[in-house]
């Protein structure tokens, strides 16, 4: 079989992602993001430099308590100015309006060491004459989620210029206490899972200051407000604040109007019936009249799971209270079952409650954004009847823009592609998360995936950019990263500190980005060290620790490190501190792999053999040599170790300790991704461990590594067949994808997104080949399909290609490539140059 080439070859038109039943069933993800972008000018005396604005908060009030506050100022412009860039923050967090218009909202989740501050270009919403800023600003105290760090509640704004310095916060703002607001902790049903997002809402209608962020609004009875320190900027010589601030990385968030999709059902208690609840009420063009004193439960569902905010507007109904409960699902007594249906089952999850005026026009809106599919309506009107004049929702995530496509002759696979990419999407935020409803924390091991995703899908490296800088914000003097982070609660998994390290690795090797990089080696030397002293060597002594490297003397540390004497060097990792989490599964308690007494476990110290790899890399990219050739041997020693020590010659695997008792997917892939596992004996490894039930299997999350290692050991065209536990879940009615196998807590966990990754690397083939995506490896791995069509962003634009099976083993190839992008292509081990623009490649099938 030989290939031919014809170059230049017109590209055929591209046949963009037809709608589907996902399109469908998700109708925003084909909107176009929209939010106010931060600027990015920002005036440099801002950054190293005291900053004039003061940090403010309500005079009389509590520091650190429960507390919710509005913030105005009152300023006058002669004309419409063509720029007004602000600079704002809060601790908590805040809203910012300018005329009344929403504006911004933040700050992005950090600590603070590194307390972000969000910038703003308002001018579109001022006007000649009286303008007006305002911010509401909450801290939840104790009940705060746990991603969310604070030091007492506090509001500030600078202005960039001199013109906006009229707005810069001091006592000339006006501060007003809202005694509306009261915290709902989460309910005992739903403590029996890990819920750590903050509280509910409640709000009284009565007590709310309607208008506050209007113009006209009177504040004249406001107090001036308290004045704290100085804000300043991260790195300035006796900053007098708590809060080290430091420009937001990322945009702002997204904010696309949703609707409802149905009513599933409305339910009486006494009393005279409601008004109909139609479709039209769902498009907010017909009202729902709530008779006084009755009892309505009315049960919407979205259709599709999402993050928003919510939005009721109501009239009248003064003495009414409106519960307003989210779930990701519905419930049978402990089971969710199929997620579309709704029969017998009740609504459990964490709520809010309005308590209305009886005014019209009121919009009670949460301060911050809810995860749900369905939502319930749970009314109890007084004596005023209550009027729904319309629900709605603003869907708020990481403003990404998809453009990679996916076409195939099999459209379940562009369901597992639509999926992924909104269970992605709703899983990154400010932070990447690991789930939206349950957590919003910022795993390491969960983000290393994610970021893949985004870089994929989407090519935009900001959000992948502040997981690599926020989780190095959280190393501890002994060299490891948290395992999340923002996170107040300081919590360690050892293994994910090597995972930050694959994640600059993947950045690197997909982006480039050296310059990034370069910043964070210094502390991935740490985590590496860390680790190295706490090897184990075959006799049971502990190696020497290899922390200073670079300044240890001639000698025999330098005879060690050129590979005399490496038999000290043959070793497992022992007792690690903190949670060794690997994986979630029934056969590793708390997800930590089976170990011996003294720590020795062949998961965790090919883990690490596997991240020494990455860290050479980096270290050969821009680091230092002498390390990356001490971390390539050590890598090898430590992979060698296992081998000699776990490898079961009666099963042809590799044990997951040395007594060879218990066994795992999770220690033979590993084997084959570090080469532990001869090269030669691999494939058969993986086929055994792909039939083997009776193996330790892998989750949803670690099937990740897995289909990487099907792909090194050639298993590439068997990758589709993998594919059951993501075609079960869409069975389930899931429009996200699931945390675990049934039963699950969380129906959104984006560590299980990575077929987005996968169908575009392994399924299409499309590969970096050197650092920063400079050169591309391009062989599809088709399995059954015989047509497949892919566009996939890249630094220099967008690659395109277009394959059509002929016959058994067959190809015609279509491949586009971006600016001056080169690489090559192979089918069937057949390999031909790839150059910049359009070719067509001919593959024959075999006579």
């Amino acid at each position: 079989m030989k290939p031919s080439i014809t170059p230049h070859l017109k590209k055929k038109a591209i046949r963009r992602l037809s709608p589907g039943p996902l399109a469908l069933l998700i109708p925003f993800l084909a909107l176009v993001p929209v939010s106010i972008s931060p600027s990015q000018d920002i005036s440099p005396n801002l950054l190293d430099r005291r900053w004039k604005a003061e940090w403010i908060s309500c005079p009389g009030a509590p520091r650190r308590e429960f507390g919710v506050y509005h913030f105005r100022k009152t300023f006058a412009l002669t004309s419409v100015p063509e720029h007004f860039v602000i600079h704002a923050s809060a601790d908590n967090r805040y809203s910012l309006f300018a005329n009344g218009a929403r504006v911004g909202e933040g700050p992005a989740r950090g600590d603070l060491k590194h307390w972000r501050y969000e910038t703003v270009d308002i001018a579109k919403f001022l006007r000649a004459g009286k303008n007006v800023l305002g911010a509401v600003v909450w801290n939840f105290a104790e009940l705060a989620p746990m991603a969310q760090m604070t030091n007492e509640t506090g509001l500030i704004v600078q202005g960039d210029g001199t013109a906006e310095q009229a707005v810069n916060t001091d006592a000339s703002w006006r501060v007003a206490s809202d005694p509306a607001y009261e915290a709902i902790p989460i309910s005992r049903q739903m403590s029996r899972f890990y819920t750590v997002v903050g509280p509910g809402e409640g709000v009284d209608g009565s007590k709310y200051p309607w208008g506050w962020e209007q113009p006209d609004y009177d504040d004249s009875r406001w107090p001036p407000a308290r004045t704290m320190d100085e804000g300043g900027p991260r790195g300035i010589q006796d900053s007098h604040s708590q809060w080290m601030l430091v420009p937001r990385p990322i945009p702002l968030m997204e904010n696309t109007p949703q609707r409802l999709a149905r009513v599933v059902r409305v339910v009486y208690k006494g009393g005279a019936a409601a008004g109909t609840v139609t479709a039209a009420f769902l498009q907010g063009k017909a009202p729902v009249n709530i008779p006084a004193k009755a009892h309505a439960q009315i049960l919407f569902d979205q259709s599709y799971l999402t993050t928003a905010y919510p939005e009721l507007t109501v009239r009248g109904g003064r003495g009414a209270t409106v519960t307003l409960t989210y779930a990701e699902a519905l419930w049978k007594g402990r089971e969710k079952g199929n997620r579309n249906e709704t029969e017998g089952k009740e609504i459990l999850g964490y709520s809010d409650e309005f308590r209305p005026d009886g005014g019209a026009g009121r919009v009670f809106r949460p301060l911050y954004w809810r995860t749900f599919r369905y939502l319930q309506l749970d009314i109890a009107t007084g004596d005023q009847p209550l009027v729904l004049e319309d629900l709605r929702a603003v869907f708020t995530a990481y403003p990404f823009t998809m453009r990679a496509e996916f076409k195939s002759d099999d459209p379940v696979l562009e369901q597992i592609m639509a999926v992924g990419w909104h269970t992605a999407r709703l899983c990154a935020h400010e932070t990447y998360m690991d789930c939206p409803y349950y957590e919003q924390l910022q795993y390491a091991g969960d983000t290393r995936i994610q970021a893949l995703v985004s870089l994929y899908m989407t090519g935009d490296d900001r959000l992948v950019k502040n997981a690599i800088e926020s989780l190095d914000e959280s190393r501890t003097p002994e060299g490891l990263t948290q395992s999340r982070y923002p996170s107040f609660l300081p919590q360690y998994i050892p293994p994910f500190s090597l995972l930050w390290i694959g994640m600059m690795h993947d950045l690197w090797w997909y982006h480039g980005d050296a310059d990034f990089l370069r910043q964070f080696l210094v502390n991935e030397r740490g985590v590496i060290d860390w680790f190295e002293s706490r090897l184990v060597a075959l006799s049971g002594a502990r190696p020497e620790a290899n922390a200073s490297l670079g300044a240890e003397p001639k000698g025999e540390g330098a005879e060690r490190r050129s590979g005399a004497g490496a038999e000290r060097r043959s070793a497992l990792l022992g007792k690690l501190e903190w949670w060794d989490f690997a994986d979630w599964n029934d056969r590793f308690p708390d997800g930590v792999p089976p170990q011996e007494a003294d720590g020795e476990s062949a998961v965790l110290s090919l883990q690490f053999a596997m991240i020494l790899r990455d860290a050479a890399d980096l270290e050969s990219a821009f680091g230092s040599a002498e390390r990356a050739e001490h971390y390539r041997a050590l890598s090898r020693q430590v992979a060698e170790a296992v081998y000699k020590t776990c490898w079961d010659p009666s099963r042809s695997l590799l044990a997951d300790t040395p007594t060879r008792r218990q066994f795992s997917q999770h220690a033979s892939l590993l084997g084959v991704l570090t080469d532990a596992i001869p090269a030669a004996d691999q494939q058969a490894v993986m086929r055994k461990i792909l039939s083997d039930t009776s193996l330790t299997q892998c989750s949803y999350y670690f099937r990740f590594y897995l289909f990487r290692a099907m792909k090194k050991a050639g298993l590439g065209d068997e990758y589709l067949d993998q594919l059951g536990p993501w075609l079960n879940m869409l069975k389930l009615g899931l429009t996200t994808w699931a945390e675990t196998p049934e039963p699950t807590r969380s129906d959104c966990h984006a560590w299980s997104a990575h077929p987005n990754f996968d169908l575009l690397a392994t399924v299409a083939g499309i590969e970096s080949a050197a650092p920063g995506f400079a050169e591309i490896a391009i062989e599809p791995h088709l399995g059954r399909l015989k047509h497949l069509e892919v566009t996939l962003p890249h630094p220099q634009g967008e690659i395109w290609v277009q394959y059509e099976r002929q016959g058994a083993d067959g190809l015609v190839a279509d491949v586009t490539l971006p600016g001056t992008l080169t690489g090559w292509f192979t089918w069937n081990g057949k390999k031909v140059q790839l150059h910049p623009g359009d070719q067509h490649l001919v593959y024959q099938a075999k006579l």
